[in-house]
C-alpha cells in the first residue's frame, strides 16, 4: 500500500504543469509621454510613451480630457473594444515618434507583436496652474490587465504614472 501511495504521490508531482507561465516586465517610468499632434480638449487623444523597441499606446476618447479642475480622479475603464484603449507593442528595431507620426505611414520598425489591454481603470485628476491659463492633467493606469496572444499574463506593469499633460484655456 506504502508503494502504490508514493507511486502516486510521485505521478502527481511530475504531472503539473505551469502552463508555461513567462513573466515579463514593462517599464516605462523613464520614457517620457508624447503625443502628435498636442493635446486637444473635448477630442480623442493617442499618446504614446517609448522604450527603444516597444511601446506603450494610450487612446483616450472625446471628452475625456477638459480644460476643468477635478475633484480627485476621474475614471475611464479600459476595454479591448475602447472606447479606452491601452496598447503595447514590440518593434523589429528601435521605434521613434516618426512612426506615429508621419503623414505617410512608416514601413519600419516592423511590429513584431501588438497586445490591446483587457481590463484596468485610467484616473485622470485635473488642475488648473497658478498661471490661470494653463491645465495639468496626471494620467495614472491602475489594475492593467495584459494577456498575450498564447494565454500569458503580463504581471509586473511598471506603468502606474503613466505621466502629466497640460493644456491651454482657450477663449
Amino acid at each position: 500500500m506504502k508503494k502504490l501511495l508514493f507511486c502516486g504521490l510521485l505521478m502527481l508531482c511530475f504531472s503539473c504543469d505551469d502552463g508555461d507561465l513567462q513573466i515579463e516586465t514593462l517599464d516605462f517610468d523613464s520614457a517620457t509621454i508624447q503625443n502628435c499632434d498636442g493635446i486637444t480638449v473635448d477630442i480623442a487623444n493617442v499618446l504614446f510613451k517609448l522604450n527603444d523597441s516597444e511601446a506603450l499606446i494610450l487612446e483616450l476618447p472625446s471628452g475625456s480630457i477638459k480644460n476643468e479642475i477635478s475633484e480627485g480622479a476621474i475614471e475611464f475603464a479600459v476595454t479591448s473594444s475602447g472606447p479606452v484603449k491601452i496598447s503595447y507593442r514590440t518593434f523589429s528595431d528601435t521605434v521613434s515618434n516618426t512612426y506615429f507620426c508621419s503623414d505617410i505611414p512608416v514601413t519600419t520598425p516592423e511590429v513584431v507583436e501588438e497586445i490591446i489591454a483587457q481590463g484596468g481603470t485610467v484616473l485622470i485628476t485635473t488642475t488648473l496652474n497658478v498661471d490661470g491659463v494653463t491645465y495639468e492633467h496626471e494620467i495614472e493606469l491602475s489594475g492593467i490587465s495584459l494577456v498575450t496572444s498564447n494565454d500569458t499574463r503580463i504581471t509586473d506593469l511598471s506603468i502606474d504614472n503613466f505621466g502629466t499633460v497640460t493644456t491651454v484655456l482657450t477663449e
